[in-house]
């Protein structure tokens, strides 16, 4: 069973107060992003893999810029290949952690997990919440678990304040830690008068724990929902993502990224996330 798990954009991220429990409520409009996608495989641990074979190529032609992990209990053989080498342990991966949680409650065989990773680590892009968002479904389906969108996103929160969108591929607007969803529907015209653009800058890798550190919570004047319904043209003044202060200061090249997005005619600029990519939106040439 082969999947394609996407990546998403933040369209405006408030972070409103700090939670008794040490998290933050926040609100934000995840937006699906397909131009940026990993692969992913699950198979019983007894089948043929159809990414064995790539990813041993892109080993040689990588020289080694892949990894793999075999648990204790041999319920998982995981293999991880990434152009920029693997610096995390595989058996710590989200996808093995959602093994771990449907496992525990529905005993599974054991599985084989590859995972082609192209998508950007500490980017904001949440390319790993998204493996294992897909994960969890694919697991349901390979094992017949019939498993809902409901109740898979109750095991997808476990994993990450995010996680739970990525089992939607539409734009829905989060609140809470994020993990509580609802749709959202962009302008009828949106894709037609705009494309999106997303920038990844070298070399810089931000940790959300890092970037919350420096957050100050607030409550807008006006709430996130409705400053999206303002033209998109005026969203730069009034769409903002908390982050990019705390982020900035400590990146300063960062808010120069920022700048040139601008710069070469974008309506609407921001970081995704907790950084480091960008997205910006531009009007189309091609209508």
């Amino acid at each position: 069973m082969i999947a394609h798990p996407f990546v998403k954009l933040n369209f405006g991220l408030d972070v409103l107060r700090k939670r008794p429990d040490g998290f933050h409520d926040l609100e934000t409009l995840f937006v699906p992003y397909h131009e940026i996608r990993d692969t992913l495989e699950i198979i019983e641990a007894d089948d043929f893999s159809s990414t064995a074979g790539h990813l041993q190529s892109l080993y040689d032609a990588r020289k080694g810029r892949i990894v793999q992990a075999v648990s204790d209990d041999a319920k998982v053989m995981v293999t991880i290949a990434r152009a920029e080498g693997v610096d995390w342990n595989p058996l710590e991966d989200l996808t093995v952690r959602a093994f771990r949680l449907l496992d525990a409650d529905f005993s599974l065989a054991p599985v084989k997990i590859f995972i082609e990773k192209t998508s950007p680590v500490g980017a904001g892009l949440g390319g790993g919440s998204a493996d294992a968002a897909f994960a969890l479904k694919m697991l349901s389906d390979l094992f017949c678990l019939d498993l809902d969108t409901d109740s898979l996103s109750v095991y997808a929160a476990r994993l990450g304040s995010d996680c739970s969108f990525f089992l939607h591929d539409r734009p829905m607007f989060g609140s809470g830690r994020g993990e509580v969803l609802s749709g959202y529907d962009l302008p009828a015209d949106f894709h037609e008068k705009y494309e999106v653009k997303v920038i990844v800058p070298e070399g810089v890798s931000v940790s959300t724990a890092d970037a919350y550190k420096g957050i100050v919570p607030s409550v807008p004047e006006r709430p996130l929902r409705e400053r999206l319904s303002y033209p998109v043209e005026s969203w730069k003044d009034h769409v903002t993502n908390a982050f990019e202060e705390t982020v900035f200061r400590k990146y300063p090249a960062l808010s120069q990224v920022k700048r040139s997005l601008y710069e070469t005619g974008a309506v609407y600029a921001s970081m995704s996330g907790s950084g480091s990519a960008f997205f910006a939106i531009y009007p189309r040439t091609d209508r």
